[in-house]
């Protein structure tokens, strides 16, 4: 069930079927099932991002949800993998891709009225 917001600074190198690749990626890098990994994405003009005394960058910010966090040398790995599927979705560098883990989803998050069990 994992959930991913995905906001690209600038606009995309390939626009056509972006939110597709990146639910087919991102997917194939956690392992889910068919249709069990939902992303939305959203674009930040780049002249509305700026990094201090930098030179203009083109980030993207990946914010995931998961049913549960996994331990932390999983985490780690999955962090890499999620990066690495981002990227080349992104056609971004995995440097300029940014990952965000937000809190279990176990407890939290509701789909259709019914909280998403541990």
């Amino acid at each position: 069930m994992p959930l991913i917001d995905v906001e690209l600074i600038g606009p995309p190198a390939r626009p056509q079927g972006l939110a597709q690749r990146l639910a087919d990626a991102t997917g194939d890098a956690l392992q889910t099932d068919q249709g069990r990994t939902w992303v939305r994405v959203r674009t930040l003009p780049a002249d509305a991002y700026a990094e201090n005394h930098a030179p203009p960058q083109r980030p993207v910010f990946a914010t995931v949800v998961l049913r549960a966090l996994p331990p932390r040398p999983e985490r780690d790995h999955v962090v890499v993998a999620l990066t690495r599927a981002i990227a080349g979705a992104t056609d971004r560098l995995p440097e300029r891709v940014h990952v965000r883990l937000e809190p279990a989803a176990a407890g939290r998050q509701a789909f259709g009225g019914r909280l998403v069990e541990g």
